[in-house]
């Protein structure tokens, strides 16, 4: 099977305890408060672009740095007349248009969007993103449930033209 996993790294794996069938009695009735180790990412974009998986789109990629292990949040951006990869994975997104007009294609239907928009995309659902400004860029915002599938171990993402 040629899907690539995304998976949580060996080193943050190491941070985080495991629990097994042995640990059950760990089920507590009431949640306990965990001091996260920051709450805030200040100037996300000065930090930088995500070279790997932006080169990987073909667009900029900032990643919002916050410890959720359920949520995830990233800067995306489109140069004009730009067109991503068909791609598909098995979290949701929810896409938050900062500026520009484009469009997204979800199973093939182009769903057209401009800033102010919000777009849902399902899981497991192919789909790609256009800029179709020949002179502004687009930006937006995308959340998605990927860290809380990643650390259950069934978070998947396939990349057209990679992995197909």
């Amino acid at each position: 099977m040629s899907t690539s996993v995304t998976g949580t790294s060996s080193a943050a794996q190491a941070d985080q305890k495991q629990f097994s069938s042995k640990d059950f009695h760990q089920t507590f009735a009431r949640p306990v408060y965990v001091k996260p180790s920051h709450v805030i990412h200040k100037n996300v974009e000065r930090a930088g672009e995500h070279n790997q998986f932006s080169t990987e789109r073909k667009h900029p990629v900032f990643f919002v740095d916050l410890p959720s292990k359920n949520v995830s949040m990233t800067i995306g951006g489109l140069l004009p007349g730009q067109l991503t990869n068909r791609h598909r994975h098995t979290y949701e997104t929810v896409l938050y248009v900062i500026e520009g007009k484009g469009w997204t294609e979800i199973e093939g239907e182009r769903v057209e969007w401009q800033a102010g928009d919000a777009v849902y995309i399902p899981s497991w659902a192919w789909h790609r993103h256009q800029n179709t400004s020949d002179s502004e860029p687009a930006k937006y915002i995308a959340c998605e449930n990927a860290p809380q599938l990643q650390n259950l171990g069934v978070a998947l993402r396939e990349e057209e033209g990679r992995d197909l």
